[in-house]
């Protein structure tokens, strides 16, 4: 845009005309931002803020009166606040190179100054104490003419044709030389020491190199007195292995003959036995059962036969009594009496005829046939009842 002016990030803007800048000055700071700027009524011109480098070589002259060259390099910058960059616009605007050759100056003079109060030991033992003594006395200076000095840096401190440094150094350098030929003798030493030990080494490795060798010799000579030995007892021991082996052979044979035997005769025998027991076993059983119910069948067939002839000996036993004389004197009680007599009189022929019945081998022939001593013995009890008279009942 027409009239409208940038800085760039290192430089500051200074506008003059018109409205004067902060604290009175003679124009106005712009930094990090645009302005527009009126043609013709105004004008503009540019700082720069980046780093600058100033180079010092001068010779100085110590306390004890001993020239020395020195040779320093400074890095400097204008301030970024406004008030540095308004001392340093009014003094370097119109020739910023003068920056450097200032700056140059200045630290100059500090240096001269502050060599002057040291001595040579201190000063080349210290450089770090000679920088910042040069920085504390030249920083007021130089922010009066608004620049900051960021490092100080002494390069080179130079005694020219005076030896005094080279002098000043001797004994440290002698030092370092007994240290450098101490240690060159203690190298040699070990290096020797080595070379023995190397040969001590190698005469050690060379007797027991010659051992192993007598050992190894004497090792096959033993090996090959073995090996001709090795021949008979190799086959004695393999004979021996072979009937080893046909004795396993023939033990295994014998086992699995007598397994097979076992399997063959012994178990179906066994198996024979065992069905021949069981069978005799079950017809005794069968006959057992039989022989009981043959037994059952005799009982149940005597029964019968008594029940058969219980009304021939009731009919007998009446028969008995019909021609009997009996008086009744107690009436109805006394024919219950009488006839509960001849019940358990029929009662216990009927008992005698049984146990004589149950006595008979039920094996005899004709054992249906009815046996006819129960009523032989009834009608004998009748003929004494006649022969006694008239029975009374009370």
């Amino acid at each position: 845009m027409f009239g409208y002016r940038v800085p760039a990030p290192d430089e500051a803007m200074l506008i003059s005309g018109g409205r004067r800048g902060l604290g009175g000055a003679p124009f106005r700071v712009v930094t990090g931002h645009g302005k527009f700027v009126l043609p013709v009524f105004r004008k503009v011109r540019f700082l720069t803020l980046s780093m600058c480098e100033s180079e010092v070589t001068e010779t100085c002259v110590t306390r004890q009166g001993i020239a020395l060259h020195v040779r320093a390099v400074i890095a400097f910058k204008v301030g970024n606040d406004h008030e540095s960059i308004i001392n340093a616009g009014q003094r370097f605007l119109s020739d910023q190179d003068q920056m450097s050759v200032l700056t140059g100056r200045i630290f100059a003079g500090h240096l001269r100054a502050i060599i002057g109060s040291m001595t040579v030991e201190e000063i080349v033992t210290e450089r770090q104490k000679l920088a910042a003594e040069v920085l504390d006395t030249s920083k007021t200076e130089m922010a009066k003419i608004g620049l900051i000095v960021d490092s100080l840096q002494i390069q080179s401190i130079d005694d020219g044709d005076t030896g005094y440094i080279d002098a000043m150094s001797a004994p440290h350098k002698a030092a370092i030389q007994r240290q450098a030929q101490i240690a060159q003798a203690q190298a040699t030493q070990a290096a020797v020491e080595a070379e023995q030990a190397a040969a001590r080494k190698q005469a050690e490795y060379a007797r027991q190199t010659a051992v192993v060798k007598a050992e190894y010799s004497a090792e096959v000579d033993r090996a090959q007195a073995q090996a001709a030995q090795a021949g008979p007892l190799a086959q004695a021991h393999a004979q021996q292995e072979v009937l080893a082996a046909q004795t396993e052979l023939a033990q295994r044979q014998a086992k699995l003959r007598q397994q097979q035997l076992v399997a063959e005769v012994v178990k179906p025998a066994e198996a024979e036995a065992e069905r021949v027991r069981i069978l005799a076993a079950a017809e005794a059983q069968r006959m057992k059962i039989q022989a009981e119910a043959a037994a059952s069948y005799d009982r149940v067939a005597l029964d019968r036969m008594l029940i058969d002839q219980l009304p021939q000996i009731v009919k007998e036993a009446a028969g008995g009594l019909a021609g009997a004389n009996v008086n009744v004197l107690n009436g109805a009680d006394g024919l219950g009496e009488i006839a509960a007599g001849l019940v358990s009189q029929g009662l216990t022929i009927l008992d005698s005829v049984r146990q004589n019945l149950g006595g008979q081998n039920p094996g005899t022939d004709h054992p249906d046939k009815p046996d006819n001593s129960g009523l032989l013995q009834l009608r004998a009890a009748k003929d004494r009842k006649q022969d006694d008279g008239p029975v009374n009942v009370d």
